[in-house]
Parts: C-alpha cells; sequence; structure tokens
C-alpha cells in the first residue's frame, strides 16, 4: 500500500480527539438553516442573501480544503487545526456586526468556509490514514463520521435553545466562544512532522495531482461527491424554511434536522463498517439510488408530521454515509501520503455542488415561489451519482518502480 508506514499516534488517541474535533466543526454548521429567517427578517434581506452567504460559504470551504489538505500533509494537522478554530470563531463572532449583505457573506461565507477546511472530515482523516492500519481505515473513518453526526444531533437543540432564550446574535457569540474548543483537542492529533510528511516516499505533491487526475476512478468519485454536496446542504438550509412555508411549527423542522443527526450517527457508522467488507463502490451507488427514492416519496405522499420524521430519518442514514467510504477509497488507491490533499480535492467537488444547492434553493425560491424545482433536481443528480460510481475500481495504483523508490 503505497505511503503506508508505522504510526505515531495510538488509534484511541486519535479517533477520541478526532470525533470530539468533528463534532463540534460539523454540529455547528448544521444548524445555520435555523438562522435563516431570523436573520432576514431581522436585516430585512431576502432569502437569497442569507442562502448566498451559505453557498460561498461551502464553495470558500472546498477551494480551501486541497490548501489546507496539503498543509496538513506536509506539517501536521495541529497548526492548521489551531488556525481553523480561530478563524471559525472570528465568523460567527463577525456575523452578528455585518449590517448588509456584502459583509454578512465575507463573514458567514468566507471566513466559516475557510475555516472549516482546516478543522473537518479532510485534515482528521489525513491522521486517521497516517495512524491507523488499512484492515480498519474505513472503520475508523466511519466512526469519525458518525461522531460528526452526534454533533448534528446534539447541537440543534442546543443551537435553537441559544436562539430562543438569548436571541439570534448573541447565539452566535455563544457558538464563537465554543468553537474555540478544538485548539485543546487539536493537541491528541499533533503528529511529528515526519510522520505527517509521509515518511520516506519522495513522490512529489505535482506528481501526486497528475497521478489522482489522470485517474478515472478518481475523478468518477470526484463527480459522485458533487451531488453528495447538492443534496445534503440544499436539504440542511432550506428544509426548515420549506416546512414552515408549508404552515409547520419551526419545532417540527428542529426535530426534523435533529434526526437527520442522529440516524446519521447509525448511518455513517455503518457505512464505514460494511465498507471493510463489501465493495464501496456498490455501497455509495446504493446509497446515491436511495436518497432520490426517499426525496421521491417525501414528494409525492401527503406531507404530515410522521412523513416528516420518516423522511428525515431515512435521510439521515444516507446522510454522511457518503464520507467514509468515498475517503476510504482514495486512501486505497492513492496511499496516505497526500491523502488529506487529495480528500481536499474530491471534496472541493463536493462543496461546489453544495454552493449550487444552496444557492439555487433560494435563486428558484424567490423566483418562482416554491422549492419543487431543486427537488427534483436533487432526484436527478441522485440517480446519475448511482451509475458513475459503480465503475470505479478499488485497488492500489500501479505505479513505476522509480517514482516509488
Amino acid at each position: 500500500m503505497q505511503g503506508q508506514r508505522a504510526p505515531t499516534l495510538s488509534m484511541s488517541q486519535v479517533l477520541l480527539c478526532g470525533a470530539m474535533i468533528v463534532t463540534l466543526s460539523m454540529g455547528i454548521r448544521h444548524g445555520f438553516g435555523l438562522w435563516l429567517q431570523p436573520i432576514t427578517m431581522a436585516r430585512g434581506w431576502s432569502r437569497e442573501t442569507f442562502a448566498f452567504a451559505l453557498a460561498v460559504q461551502n464553495l470558500a470551504w472546498g477551494i480551501a480544503g486541497p490548501i489546507a489538505g496539503a498543509l496538513a500533509d506536509r506539517f501536521g494537522a495541529y497548526r492548521v487545526l489551531v488556525a481553523g478554530a480561530l478563524l471559525y470563531a472570528a465568523g460567527l463572532a463577525t456575523m452578528p456586526l455585518a449590517a448588509n449583505g456584502a459583509a454578512f457573506t465575507g463573514a458567514a461565507g468566507l471566513l466559516v468556509g475557510i475555516a472549516q477546511s482546516g478543522v473537518t472530515y479532510a485534515v482528521v482523516y489525513g491522521v486517521i490514514g497516517r495512524n491507523i492500519a488499512p484492515q480498519r481505515r474505513s472503520w475508523a473513518m466511519g466512526v469519525t463520521a458518525a461522531a460528526g453526526s452526534f454533533g448534528q444531533f446534539l447541537m440543534l437543540p442546543v443551537e435553537s435553545a441559544l436562539i430562543s432564550r438569548l436571541g439570534w446574535d448573541q447565539a452566535l457569540y455563544a457558538l464563537a466562544l465554543l468553537v474555540l474548543v478544538i485548539a485543546p483537542l487539536a493537541l491528541g492529533l499533533r503528529e511529528p512532522v515526519r510522520a505527517a510528511a509521509g515518511g520516506a516516499s519522495t513522490q512529489g505533491i505535482g506528481a501526486a495531482l497528475r497521478e489522482a487526475f489522470g485517474d478515472r476512478s478518481f475523478n468518477l468519485l470526484t463527480a459522485g461527491y458533487f451531488v453528495c454536496g447538492f443534496q445534503v446542504v440544499f436539504i440542511g438550509v432550506h428544509l426548515p424554511s420549506y416546512l414552515k412555508d408549508r404552515g409547520f411549527d419551526p419545532q417540527v423542522a428542529t426535530m426534523a434536522l435533529a434526526l437527520i443527526g442522529l440516524f446519521n450517527v447509525f448511518g455513517t457508522y455503518a457505512a464505514g463498517a460494511l465498507g471493510q467488507r463489501w465493495p464501496k463502490r456498490y455501497l455509495l451507488s446504493t446509497i446515491y439510488a436511495a436518497r432520490s427514492l426517499a426525496i421521491v416519496l417525501f414528494l409525492l405522499l401527503p406531507l404530515t408530521s410522521t412523513s416528516i420524521y420518516v423522511f428525515s430519518a431515512a435521510m439521515g442514514l444516507l446522510w454522511l454515509s457518503t464520507v467514509p467510504l468515498t475517503n476510504a477509497v482514495v486512501a486505497q488507491i492513492f496511499g496516505v501520503q497526500y491523502l488529506s490533499m487529495l480528500s481536499g480535492f474530491v471534496f472541493l467537488s463536493h462543496q461546489v455542488g453544495s454552493f449550487l444547492g444552496v444557492w439555487l434553493g433560494g435563486k428558484l425560491f424567490d423566483a418562482t415561489g416554491s422549492y419543487d424545482v431543486v427537488w427534483w433536481i436533487a432526484v436527478a443528480l441522485g440517480v446519475f451519482a448511482a451509475l458513475i460510481n459503480l465503475p470505479v475500481r478499488e485497488v492500489p495504483i500501479a505505479r513505476p518502480l522509480a517514482a516509488a523508490a
């Protein structure tokens, strides 16, 4: 296996600290949809203004991801995680100060987006890849993704309560303080620089990128991840407003997002565990197809509290289950030396999809008064992703001996 070497951190340490970091970073962002209506009503903005800021957030996260990953691969995850935590806190703290859409986009979009590139999966998964044996890598990635899912379940009611009791602006200040906890947790993922740099392998960054983007399976995984981003971010941001427009109490939306987070714990853990036993491409294809089926049933069946909760539970099982599988395939094909960077490039595609999903949700709603068009786009994209994951080859790439010497 390319780039494989002896671990420098214990598995329990990596999983505990990595899981807690992802719990905070992903848990906080999962609740951003709860701020859509309070902020737009307080500022007199359209939904597109808020949606565009979060679209920029996802795009900035994606663009910065390969850079954060390359820095983590070269210098270790610790510095990147601390910098990300500080930027995350700064972004959250400046969101209430934004008096216009441009300033809000700078805070919620650019600052928070760049910050997320340094405190989420790509950076943490690089540490996992370098310190956990291939036989348990998919499982370990599933455990970490499940922690992020638990954070979504845990933080939704916390954020809803903070908004209710403190107001939307003070709630953001409280979250800015909370996210700083990531900095001391990053100490548990501090590797020696030689370990983070990948040991004795001499493959350069340019060669690694040419190798990856010249590989058909890498490009298919990247295209599939675009669909993942489109679907989950559209639903995560716009589902609360969609339900409120249909006459449901805001607590129904909060419960729906919390159920997504709760069932996501089981879905991501199961995906990581099953990825050790079954071909990951078939699991990915099944996940994307099942998402499309769940959305179709949600749109065609009568909308009730029960149907909302069933849909949320079903989507939760499928929500981030693509994450450990996709990253494990990347590690399986290319090794772990540049895992954070390559995962960052795959994730960039995810975030381009996220940008379009969240922005089109607001744009088409303002144009048509309905989210229906975007729902059906999400269905079609799910079918597309299910098909293109089937030809992925899960075998280590063949390298010339000179390149691997």
